[in-house]
């Protein structure tokens, strides 16, 4: 596996390493000692989730706060999307700054989502499984969000805004600095 830090650091871009021939594919997708000797410290990811959608279904941007916070590992099982990851540290020199790559059932790339960012994909594909672990159990009381067409942000989602497919929940995000953010500095992994 080659880990590779974006420009924001702390969101690590994972490329695995496919072995492949004329019968198919093999991928090791997880590897905890490999990833710990990386960051020099630990997580411990606690359950795995899938979803699947279809083209312009865009998902985010959320994160949950603190004690509830969650580092996410994500990838893609079929199809594409553009994922990306938005620093949410009041006080980061890269605060409100985001991470975009796209994540597809070919390449095999992942995300490393630290705790203190928030995180969206949208499906670039006819349809995508979009695969991912978390460190924390999901807590409606400290689930948050922020407009994924924030002006602040300038995110391009590489798809004309009348294809995309959100929740009622995620139109009614707030802009970033109308959000409940992380602090810079503290360590969430505590």
């Amino acid at each position: 596996m080659n880990f590779i830090r974006t420009k924001i650091p702390d969101v690590i871009l994972i490329k695995p390493q496919i072995h492949g021939d004329e019968r198919g594919y093999f991928v090791e997708t997880f590897r905890q000692d490999k990833l710990e000797e990386f960051l020099a410290y630990s997580i411990n990811f606690i359950q795995d989730n899938e979803s699947k959608s279809s083209y312009g279904v865009l998902r985010g941007l959320h994160y949950q706060l603190a004690p509830a916070a969650q580092t996410k590992l994500v990838r893609v099982i079929s199809g594409s999307v553009l994922d990306i990851a938005v620093d949410i540290r009041r006080g980061s020199p890269t605060f409100g700054q985001h991470i975009s790559a796209e994540l597809t059932g070919e390449n095999k790339h992942q995300f490393l989502i630290p705790r203190g960012f928030a995180h969206g994909f949208v499906v670039l594909s006819e349809e995508a499984t979009f695969a991912y672990k978390v460190d924390n159990y999901y807590s409606p009381e400290n689930d948050r969000g922020i407009a994924f067409n924030d002006p602040a942000l300038a995110i391009d989602w590489k798809i004309f805004a009348q294809d995309l497919n959100l929740s009622a929940k995620d139109t009614q995000q707030p802009l970033l600095k109308d959000a409940d953010c992380f602090d810079y500095g503290i360590n969430y992994y505590e």
